[in-house]
């Protein structure tokens, strides 16, 4: 019995101190809401970037998303006690490789946000930081053929380094 006993403990202890662990590594601090304002497409304004409609719209709400699922934040309008902003400042396709004929072998889409950040909880741990990411394909593919998939690996990579600037203290 007592042998039964001691891992009785051992056991409530691990779960114990499990309970205090995310497994995101977000920390949300007193928050209890967050807010994303709409991120404005300015790539045009870049020498060499291009606009790709509706870019700011699926931008905006796959960050919600990210937040959303990794934290126990409720999204607001207004007033949130973490408020997400910025704008979209880069989308560029620029050939990355080339073939023994002088051909690109090799596209690279790289997407660039400037992002401002505001925590109401804790002002030190407020940023403006400009994130990028890219996204190689193949010359001879169109990027409509790729752009799907090109979206999500990228905004995959910028959320996460957005999510970790401002919650995981990385």
């Amino acid at each position: 019995m007592r042998k039964a006993g001691i891992v009785a403990v051992w056991i409530s202890i691990l779960l114990t101190a499990c309970g205090a662990y995310n497994f995101t590594g977000g920390d949300v601090g007193a928050a209890t809401t967050f807010q994303v304002n709409y991120f404005q497409n300015y790539a045009s304004q870049s020498p060499g970037s291009t606009f790709d409609p509706g870019l700011d719209r699926e931008f905006t709400l796959s960050l919600q998303d990210v937040i959303l699922n990794q934290t126990s934040l409720d999204l607001v309008t207004a007033q949130g006690d973490l408020i997400y902003e910025g704008e979209i400042v880069e989308y560029r396709v620029t050939p990355m490789s080339a073939t023994s004929e002088q051909r690109a072998a090799q596209n690279r889409l790289t997407i660039g946000v400037n992002v401002r950040f505001y925590n109401a909880t804790k002002e030190d741990s407020d940023f403006e930081q400009r994130f990028s990411f890219f996204y190689d394909y193949d010359a001879n593919a169109q990027l409509a053929s790729v752009r799907d998939e090109a979206h999500q690996i990228i905004f995959e990579r910028i959320h996460q380094d957005i999510f970790n600037k401002s919650l995981a203290n990385w």
